[in-house]
């Protein structure tokens, strides 16, 4: 399967009134950093042709980011779809090697110009499972 990184810093407005990074931006930094994945390794006629729609989220906190700290984000893909649907794993680490927030999220494959969905063919698959 093939990984993918990225870092995310806390900014003042990712902070909620406990001082931490709120529940809503770590919904939106896995979706930053799964449409980014798509984006790098995706072939470029896929992406023009294809969008991805979140169908479930599954979220464990497990650690609190504070204004200014970073996390190292890790996303895969450990498994062939099944129909329209594609699992995808995520996990955000702090600077102090602890893991803060893990996550399995479904997505499904949509026709950018019909917004129909889509079986995953091998074809869009493969880029994400080699490795």
């Amino acid at each position: 399967m093939t990984r993918f990184t990225r870092i995310f810093t806390a900014t003042p407005a990712d902070i909620d009134e406990l001082g931490h990074v709120n529940n809503a931006v770590w919904v939106r930094w896995i979706q930053d950093i799964a449409v980014a994945h798509w984006q790098a390794v995706a072939r470029s006629e896929h992406v023009a042709a294809y969008i991805w729609v979140v169908t479930r989220h599954e979220i464990d906190y497990r650690g609190n980011v504070g204004v200014g700290e970073h996390v190292t984000g890790e996303t895969w893909v450990p498994g062939k779809p099944y129909g329209a649907r594609f699992d995808r794993h995520v996990r955000f680490t702090g600077s102090d090697g602890k893991i803060k927030v893990e996550a399995i999220t479904s997505w499904a494959l949509l026709d950018r110009g019909s917004g129909r969905l889509l079986r995953v063919r091998d074809a869009i698959a493969a880029p994400f499972l080699e490795g």
